[in-house]
């Protein structure tokens, strides 16, 4: 069974879906929404879907992507107190503190049943040791 969306609307529908798994008080990139979502998408798309919602934007919790730095990249739409009141915290730099707020994805169950890709994982970083 392919997964392949057969237009620009499905692909973007399938990205929503993904948007909205993300919860309340947390976070994820556009790289990791177009990981989940699997074929051939990448942030920039993930973009361009957020950017073309419409009416949509009522529902799918699009100020919850941001950049893979924890920036906000849109203008003027208030993303960053949106996020503050849903509980995300900014450092000195006005970054989302991806440490506390990062979303880890999808559980396995979720991404079997809809067809989509699980969160790569990330290895842990190396300590640096002086020593």
């Amino acid at each position: 069974m392919s997964t392949q969306p057969r237009d620009e609307h499905e692909y973007y529908e399938r990205i929503y879906t993904v948007v909205e798994q993300v919860p309340l008080g947390k976070v994820a990139t556009y790289g990791d929404i177009a990981a989940i979502v699997g074929d051939g998408c990448d942030a920039r798309v993930v973009g361009h879907a957020l950017g073309s919602m419409g009416a949509r934007a009522a529902t799918v919790p699009w100020q919850r992507i941001i950049n893979r730095t924890g920036g906000i990249s849109t203008s003027g739409h208030g993303q960053r107190e949106i996020l503050e009141a849903e509980g995300v915290s900014f450092d000195e730099k006005g970054h989302a503190r991806m440490d506390t707020h990062h979303w880890s994805g999808p559980s396995e169950d979720w991404v079997r049943a809809h067809g989509f890709q699980p969160l790569p994982r990330k290895p842990p970083q190396a300590q640096l040791t002086l020593f």
